[in-house]
């Protein structure tokens, strides 16, 4: 797929090759964002190497793979099925999507506070129309993004999570998103809407699980809207497929005084790539986003940050790590842009890479635009090895070498694990990144 009319048409054709199924009548403010978003597939740049943005990162093998879209599910899943990937459920508002379609049987400990609605943005165009027309687009997804722009075209269900003013959500909310294999390739675009009202609190846990070798693309967008006062404490984890395409697209507004602290963990998937869009509103705001990831054979992960200090008095926090093994190949690609009315900004980017082989790439582009005079601003990378003499010392006291490697690579990955404040989701994640490293560092020499 060589030139920019077949390139183009690839999205058209995804864009126009179903029409969502309808409950009832679609409201005409919906249809009317469908149809835009169908215009912009037609006029918004495809991404390729000239664009910064995608500088490092080429889809011409997406491009090539033939998808088609999912709706409705051919199979009645149950709670028997579906265990081995769900797990249990314990202490948390649960939701499950297979194939990007909210399954309401498989939700559990769904008895909610007053104030609090959580369910499925498809069933909510029936149940509450007015609130999806309110917030439902409201950071302009699909304006500047061609991915998002087919998501927005194709809307068909996701999370709907809406928090009303002064509630404290007493669990997390856990969503967990199945990709199982089917007789043809999907596209899955579950299509999120995240809400909170001023102070409001709450936090959010979103698992990606693939079945083995299946064959999909995950192309989510999630907005997210922190109104004054408001606090958010999001964890990530992303466990796809081998085999899967996974493009995860976060548009994140922020209120006075609102907090957010976002961590997401990449471990699997051929191509995926997880953007941060981020606008501080009004002054006082604070942005703290962690990440990791593991990158091996055959496999390319992407962290796209766009931060905007257009407000005086925000500060945000950007930390990730890398571990790369195989032939692995990973991009980070970081920017904060602080306006020249944003003065009293605090921003600080970090990005740190380990190597355990000579094979693997990444390529890491922390960036810092600042126009005001008044600001407090930093940014660095770093690309190493692990360093024999530490893992010398750790043999010097019986450690044998897989061991030693295993433990310094835990410990540079501790500091983002680190970050998740719910013990079994933190244990959870370190047990799948020993068993990632176990299997890296074998194959070392």
């Amino acid at each position: 797929m060589s030139t920019l009319m077949e390139q183009r048409g690839w999205f058209s054709a995804l864009a126009s090759s179903s029409e969502p199924e309808r409950s009832g009548p679609e409201p005409d403010w919906l249809r009317n964002t469908r149809d835009l978003a169908r215009s912009a597939i037609n006029e918004l740049p495809v991404p390729n190497r000239k664009l910064e943005a995608w500088r490092y990162t080429s889809i011409e093998g997406l491009l090539q793979q033939q998808f088609t879209p999912a709706v409705e599910q051919g199979h009645s899943w149950t709670h028997e099925e579906l265990e081995p990937w769900l797990g249990p459920a314990t202490d948390v508002y649960r939701l499950v999507f297979v194939n990007g379609q909210c399954i309401p049987r498989l939700a559990t400990g769904l008895e909610l506070p007053t104030g609090v609605a959580l369910g499925s943005l498809r069933a909510a165009l029936g149940t509450d129309p007015k609130l999806l027309a309110t917030w439902l687009n409201h950071t302009g997804a699909h304006e500047e993004h061609l991915f998002s722009a087919l998501n927005t075209a194709l809307i068909h269900d996701g999370l709907l999570l809406h928090i009303a003013a002064g509630v404290q959500l007493d669990r997390p909310v856990e969503v967990v998103y199945l990709n199982l294999e089917q007789d043809q390739a999907l596209l899955n675009q579950p299509r999120n809407l995240i809400v909170l009202e001023p102070g409001a609190s709450a936090t959010l846990v979103e698992r990606f699980i693939g079945a083995d070798e299946a064959v999909y693309f995950h192309n989510q967008v999630t907005e997210l809207v922190l109104q004054e006062d408001a606090e958010l404490r999001h964890y990530r984890m992303q466990e796809e497929s081998r085999t899967a395409w996974h493009l995860s697209s976060l548009y994140l507004s922020q209120d006075a005084r609102s907090r957010y602290q976002g961590t997401t963990l990449s471990f699997g998937g051929r191509w995926a790539r997880t953007e941060y869009q981020t606008r501080f509103q009004h002054e006082a705001a604070h942005c703290d986003l962690n990440g990791l990831y593991t990158v091996g054979k055959g496999q390319l992960t992407d962290f796209h940050l766009d931060i905007r200090h257009s407000v005086p008095n925000c500060t945000s926090r950007e930390r990730f790590k890398g571990i790369l093994f195989g032939k692995g190949r990973a991009v980070f690609d970081g920017r904060i842009l602080v306006e020249k009315q944003a003065q009293k900004s605090d921003a600080q980017l970090r990005n740190d890479n380990l190597m355990l082989v000579r094979d693997a790439e990444v390529d890491t582009k922390p960036q810092l635009e600042i126009h005001a005079d008044d600001v407090q601003c930093s940014h660095g990378t770093t690309v190493g090895q692990l360093d024999p003499q530490q893992v010398f010392y750790l043999r010097s006291r019986g450690i044998d070498t897989d061991s030693a490697r295993r433990m310094l690579c835990l410990g540079f990955a501790g500091e983002v694990i680190d970050t998740i404040e719910i013990p079994a989701l933190r244990e959870q994640a370190m047990e799948r990144l020993t068993a990632t490293i176990r299997t890296a560092t074998e194959t070392l020499e």
